[in-house]
């Protein structure tokens, strides 16, 4: 996988993680809400419920109260009170019921075969006692219990809630319910709309996931062709740069080499020729001829000399026999000699150590500022100072020149080759260049950093 790539991956794989993150605690969240909604309602539904029962109840014993009041138990009296009872529903599987308080049914308008039937020890699936719980409820006061009883509408069984009373001068316990199947299917449409509405926003996270993906992919694709076009121009004018450097320091072996070595070696050619001709004449001539020869040898002498200063212009052996500081050193008895400037040199500190290509680099950018103090500044002296720790090795270059305008030269597209060469030289070597200028001379430092 290319670097560009794991860049990516590593700023959509945050983003994936957040929106998982985000995503499950919004589902546990909605899903709390959603547990604490359906108890709500159902507490709610079950409360309104009750009073209803509660009401329910309290107007069947109103309907009975001039009967049960009257204190007759005479038969009639009964039956009257079963017919008032029997008449009173409210929809489908709302009724009213009666047992005694031994549990034989006395009066079920929706199942008339259950009247006159001993229930008492009816039980549930669950196996506990139905009507024995009822009629306990009766006996401490009246209330509700909860229970599973035959829907007359479905004639499946429910769960139901009954409320039930004692009418202890009758010897009844007269009570009424609501099955709570309806309630279960209202709270399950709601844990439906609950579970529809996480499913709904899990399915948003998702889509903003996708598309948070997708946004960081295209922005780093663009980016990543964006900074390939930068990179390919960056590369094309390094290139230029490369080629204008090699022509220019071609150019510069050429001069070299036709206007000193080429033009001393057809002087030579001519002396040696004319010698050779002399020494074939008189003895005056061949006296002549020997004097000729020895000046043809101190110019080669001259020309052997200026073969040496350019095999050490293009690679100085001293570099890599004795090291950057003696090579410095050199570079710098060279510069004097030759600008007739004053120029310094020191060492201080450990400078041994770096890479052939870091000495390399430092050393031409040594040349370079040289070249540079020569051309421009017209300085009166010169420092070179070379300095190494343990952390790096730094190499300063300074001048009482002239100065120039840092920024104008490095921001014009013809000016500050040099500058811009040193400056690449050191990025490729993990180094640094900080360069200082004004009317009262220029510094330049290179840095090179040790590596362990």
């Amino acid at each position: 996988m290319k670097l560009r790539q794991k860049i990516i991956l590593l700023a959509i794989a945050p983003l994936i993680l957040a929106l998982c993150a985000i995503a499950l605690a919004v589902r546990h969240q909605a899903i709390a809400l959603g547990q604490q909604q359906h108890a709500t309602i159902q507490a709610a539904y079950l409360a309104s419920k009750e009073a209803e029962l509660t009401h329910y109840v309290s107007l069947a014993t109103r309907s009975i109260a001039h009967l049960y009041d009257s204190g007759r138990t005479d038969s009639a009296t009964l039956d009257q009170a079963k017919a008032i009872l029997a008449k009173l529903d409210y929809g489908h599987d709302g009724y009213f019921f009666v047992y005694d308080l031994q549990g034989k049914n006395i009066m079920h308008p929706r199942q008339p075969e259950l009247v006159g039937q001993d229930l008492w020890n009816l039980k549930d699936a669950d196996g506990s006692p139905t009507i024995q719980n009822l009629i306990r409820r009766a006996k401490a006061g009246g209330g509700f219990v909860r229970y599973q009883w035959a829907k007359p509408s479905s004639h499946k069984t429910a769960p139901k809630l009954g409320y039930v009373v004692a009418l202890p001068q009758w010897g009844w316990m007269l009570g009424t319910g609501i099955y709570l199947d309806d309630v279960d299917d209202a709270l399950a449409k709601i844990d439906a709309q609950v579970a529809g509405n996480i499913h709904s926003t899990m399915l948003w996270i998702a889509a903003i996931a996708i598309l948070g993906a997708v946004a960081v992919a295209l922005s780093g694709l663009a980016l990543n062709v964006s900074e390939h076009r930068v990179a390919d121009a960056k590369l094309k004018v390094l290139a230029q740069r490369v080629v204008h450097s090699q022509e220019e320091e071609r150019a510069r072996l050429s001069r070299d080499l036709h206007d000193g070595i080429s033009q001393w070696l057809v002087s030579i050619k001519l002396q040696i020729e004319a010698g050779v001709i002399k020494l074939a004449g008189t003895p005056e001539q061949s006296t002549a001829a020997r004097l000729m020869f020895e000046r043809t040898a101190a110019q080669l002498n001259d020309v052997l000399g200026e073969v040496r200063r350019i095999s050490h212009d293009l690679r100085p052996a001293i570099l890599d026999d004795l090291g950057l500081a003696a090579a410095l050193e050199h570079l710098a008895h060279e510069f004097m000699a030759h600008a007739a400037t004053p120029t310094d040199f020191s060492a201080t500190g450990s400078t041994d150590g770096l890479p052939d290509v870091a000495n390399t680099v430092l050393f031409r950018i040594a040349q370079e500022a040289l070249t540079n103090i020569e051309r421009h500044a017209a300085a009166g002296r010169i420092s070179m100072r070379l300095a190494g720790d343990a952390r790096c090795v730094t190499l300063t270059v300074c001048d009482d020149g002239v100065g120039f305008d840092v920024d104008h030269v490095d921001g014009h597209p013809k000016r500050g080759i040099g500058l811009r060469n040193m400056t690449e030289r050191l990025e490729a070597v993990d180094g640094k260049l900080s360069l200082t200028s004004s009317p009262n001379g220029t510094t330049v430092l290179a840095t090179v950093l040790r590596h362990s």
